[in-house]
Order: structure tokens, then C-alpha cells, then sequence
């Protein structure tokens, strides 16, 4: 019997990175799963790979399109136990002053008007039920400023404000919630966006990159999936308005 038998679980952003691998992870640990992503394709093939899945195309930043995934979650699930709200994308590198608007309002809308889209449905059949778990994918950038990257790390901020204070008005609803911080992920979007076409895989940027986690590497998507089984998981039930660094120290010094 695993942590999440028996559970019925959504995941946003489960076509790859660390919501693949969460899905996996969950799966393992005996979840139903209802996997939600813009890329039908591969979220079709994860799902078909994984016994206890199944897909929905979501756009996370369409209340439409939110609210009819939470509705097919319960449909097709029974309920809902736990939601991983992980879709996101990464931000348009600029100093402040020199970021288009529009590049700010993607990135926000999608990291954090998606996150809140997603636990504005999921928190009221949770608060329904009784019960509930939900985690929001923040990052290191949620907890601390990085120099380039303003609109990513206001949106991860607001993930990280908007879990805390849904914690505290739902806590006596049954309804845990939290975030996970992650740092530097070997994820295909960090390798592509940032790795080769920000970064210019620039073998210097990307070691200095590496030498502010003081383990000393990147992390592995699963190593992400792990906390977030756990945190969607009663193993966890006394934890909610966490905002847990799964980031190799990155934020310690």
C-alpha cells in the first residue's frame, strides 16, 4: 500500500518535468490520477503509460478550461484528495525597466493567475468534502530576488502569498495547502529556455549556476516529485501554509 493508495490526485503541467514525474511518483504510491496540460500529445502518451491515469486538455490561465478539469477530475475520479498546480513557464530575461508589458503579463498569468484559477475550484470541492490537499509550485524564486527575472519571481512571490493565505482561511475546512520551492530543475524547459536560449549553454554561466547550490549540482525532477508525493500525501497532514525549499541550499547562505 503506498502514502497515496487509493487517492484521486489532478496534476497541471504533467506532460513533462517535474509534473511527469510527480505523476509517476503518485502513481507509484497507488494515486488515481487525472493529468491536465496544454500539449495534448504527450499528455496523452503520459497518461497512457501510467495505470491509474488519465488526460484533460487545461489551459490554466481560462477559468472555462480550469473549472471543467476540476469538474472531470471529480467525474471521472469520485473526488478530489489532492491537486498539484505545477504548469508554468519560465520569464523573459530583463532588468525591470526594460521588460515589455506583455512579456509581464504572460508570465503572470500563466505562474500565478493559473495557480489561483486552479485553487479557487479545487480548495471549494475540497472545503465540500472535508479533506483536501493542495500544492502550488513556487520556486527559490518565491523566497528570494533574482536579478533579471522580475516578472518570474513576482508571480512565484504571489504563489507563495496566495498558498499561505488559503491555508489559513481553509484550515478548519479540512483543506491543507501549500507550495514547494524548487531551485535549478534539469527539466526540457530549463534545459531549452534557459539553458541554450538564454543561457547560450554557455558552460561558465551555467557552472556559476550550479556553484550557488552548495550540494554542489542541479536537482533531478524526481527528486522534486518526492516531496510534492509527500506533501499531497497524509504523511503530511499536519503541514499547510509551508512554502518547503527543495532546493539544494540554494536559499540557505
Amino acid at each position: 500500500m503506498g502514502i497515496l493508495d487509493e487517492k484521486a490526485i489532478m496534476i497541471t503541467g504533467a506532460a513533462s518535468g517535474i509534473g511527469r514525474a510527480t505523476a509517476m511518483g503518485a502513481a507509484a504510491e497507488g494515486a488515481k490520477l487525472l493529468l491536465c496540460d496544454v500539449n495534448d500529445e504527450q499528455g496523452e502518451a503520459e497518461a497512457a503509460a501510467i495505470d491509474g491515469a488519465s488526460f484533460m486538455h487545461c489551459d490554466v490561465t481560462d477559468e472555462a478550461s480550469v473549472e471543467a478539469a476540476v469538474a472531470a477530475a471529480v467525474e471521472q475520479l469520485g473526488r478530489l484528495d489532492g491537486a498539484f498546480n505545477c504548469a508554468g513557464i519560465l520569464a523573459a530575461i530583463g532588468n525591470t525597466g526594460d521588460v515589455p508589458f506583455d512579456e509581464w503579463q504572460k508570465v503572470i498569468d500563466v505562474d500565478l493567475n493559473g495557480v489561483f484559477l486552479c485553487t479557487k475550484h479545487q480548495i471549494q470541492v475540497m472545503a465540500e468534502q472535508g479533506s483536501g490537499s493542495i500544492l502550488n509550485m513556487a520556486s527559490a524564486a518565491g523566497l528570494i530576488g533574482w536579478p533579471g527575472a522580475g516578472a518570474y519571481v513576482a508571480a512565484k512571490h504571489g504563489v507563495v502569498g496566495l498558498s499561505k493565505s488559503a491555508a489559513l482561511e481553509y484550515a478548519e475546512s479540512g483543506v491543507r495547502v501549500n507550495s514547494i520551492c524548487p531551485s535549478y530543475v534539469l527539466t526540457p524547459m530549463v534545459e531549452k529556455d534557459l539553458f541554450e536560449d538564454t543561457l547560450g549553454n554557455d558552460e561558465e554561466l551555467i557552472a556559476a549556476a550550479r556553484a550557488n547550490h552548495p550540494i554542489g549540482r542541479f536537482a533531478q525532477p524526481p527528486e522534486i516529485a518526492n516531496a510534492a508525493v509527500w506533501l499531497l500525501s497524509d504523511k503530511a497532514s499536519f503541514v499547510t501554509g509551508a512554502a518547503m525549499s527543495v532546493d539544494g541550499g540554494y536559499t540557505t547562505p
